[in-house]
């Protein structure tokens, strides 16, 4: 039976086909009534001074809405990485980009030093199957540095059309030079919740991002797991690596599914009506089943909530890297020109009041970066008590039967051996649940 979730709808993290860094936003209502701002005259002079000598001296002629427009971009941008204005085109686009489908090369990004940073890839998209990762820094689209563009520059050139190629410059952390990587653009579908079993009784819930209905989509994952085990589980890895965020109702109607009551986020701003709380309604779809969280680097916004409630309440063990960092509320206001302005209103806290922002979700336990791999089969088996001759017989009537042994064999056929951290989060699980009294 689902929970029911009365949430609030925010965005925290928004998916254009490139998703430009949005976590945390708010649509606010322009007209909310405010209390008047006082003006910088002085200030102001300074600003017609200059606007007036652009406009007779630069080597080439200006219009004051190109003048002004990059004015207001550079208020924002100096603010933070997450501050900017959309002008009528690019909202439309981050309206539209909450859908679940659109356009691009399937990776989130931010802006960072003047080059742009790929927050994380998004699962079965151009940028994760060409192998992008969590903090590569794109420095060229195509022969264009980027260095001088705005985040929006850069995203307009990374759409383009469908099927249509484009050449990313990327360094990386640990390669000593620059590389160039293909991608063809495509329509970016995200399926946000996949799920299955990786042993008899235990499951596997990966989320690649946070949309309004994935905690639905969740809870009927759980309770198809279930089903495929017997009615229940003995434990369940919950994987939120490289999940860029999503919408905000998302992540806390997730951390419901698994707590019975509490705090699970709450923001802190200057203005009331940043100021929010949301908590946890009874009843764990899981049944107190152990719970292993896996993350990373491309850990951010919304998924750094769900980890940072679910350890904070110790109903889950987080496992992997340090999360991205990204703990910051952005409101979306509407102006009166058909454009909008995206401001950092807030910063979320965790239920025991931990901030995120910039420091990220540390991990209960820190995996090594290692790649496990099968070795091949020995030449030769060991020989065992089974082996020698006029063996005693084990004295159990019953005997396992190479059927079910065969079973046991293709049930662990659920986790990829070359995936370390997930086997791990397996072995944990496994253990925990021999310990739980269930």
């Amino acid at each position: 039976m689902f929970k029911q979730k009365n949430i609030v709808t925010l965005m925290i993290g928004c998916f254009l086909g490139i998703v430009i860094s949005v976590a945390g936003s708010v649509f606010a209502d322009k007209s909310a009534e405010k209390e008047p701002v006082s003006l910088p005259f002085e200030e102001l002079r300074t600003f017609t001074e200059i606007f007036g000598r652009i406009k007779q001296d630069y080597v080439e002629p200006v219009t004051d809405k190109e003048l002004l427009e990059s004015a207001i971009r550079g208020m924002l941008v100096g603010l933070d990485p997450h501050s900017s204005y959309l002008n009528t085109e690019e909202y439309k686009e981050l309206k539209v980009g909450t859908t679940g489908r659109f356009g691009g090369l399937g990776i989130q990004v931010t802006m960072e030093d003047g080059f742009v940073k790929v927050i994380s890839p998004i699962d079965d998209t151009p940028a994760q199957r060409a192998g992008m990762e969590s903090g590569d820094l794109i420095i060229k689209l195509d022969d264009l540095p980027v260095k001088g563009m705005t985040l929006n520059d850069a995203v307009k050139i990374m759409r383009g059309e469908v099927d249509s190629d484009i050449i990313l410059t990327v360094v990386r952390k640990g390669k000593p030079a620059p590389f160039k990587v293909t991608l063809t653009r495509a329509i970016i579908k995200v399926q946000s919740v996949r799920s299955r079993t990786l042993e008899q009784g235990f499951g596997y819930l990966r989320i690649s991002s946070f949309q309004s209905p994935t905690g639905k989509a969740v809870d009927a994952a759980i309770i198809k797991l279930k089903q495929e085990n017997g009615g229940s589980l003995k434990g369940l890895v919950l994987d939120l690596r490289n999940n860029p965020g999503g919408v905000l109702n998302g992540a806390v109607a997730v951390s419901d599914t698994f707590l019975e009551s509490g705090k699970i986020v709450f923001t802190e701003g200057r203005i009331k009506d940043s100021q929010m709380e949301f908590n946890a309604t009874s009843g764990d779809l899981l049944d107190g089943a152990p719970l292993v969280v896996l993350i990373n680097a491309g850990s951010a916004s919304a998924s750094e909530i769900v980890a940072g409630a679910l350890q904070d309440h110790k109903r889950a063990i987080i496992m992997g890297y340090k999360s991205f960092g990204k703990g910051s509320v952005q409101t979306i206001l509407p102006t009166g020109s058909g454009g909008a302005v995206k401001i950092t209103t807030a910063r979320y806290f965790t239920p025991s009041g931990r901030s995120i922002q910039a420091t990220g979700i540390e991990p209960d336990i820190t995996l090594s970066r290692v790649k496990l791999e099968s070795l091949e089969k020995a030449k030769f088996k060991p020989i065992k008590e089974a082996d020698l001759s006029h063996h005693l017989t084990n004295g159990n009537k019953k005997t396992e039967s190479k059927k079910q042994a065969t079973e046991k064999d293709a049930d662990k056929k659920g986790v990829d051996i070359r995936d370390y951290p997930l086997t791990e989060a397996l072995n944990l699980l496994k253990g925990v649940a021999i310990l739980s009294p269930r």
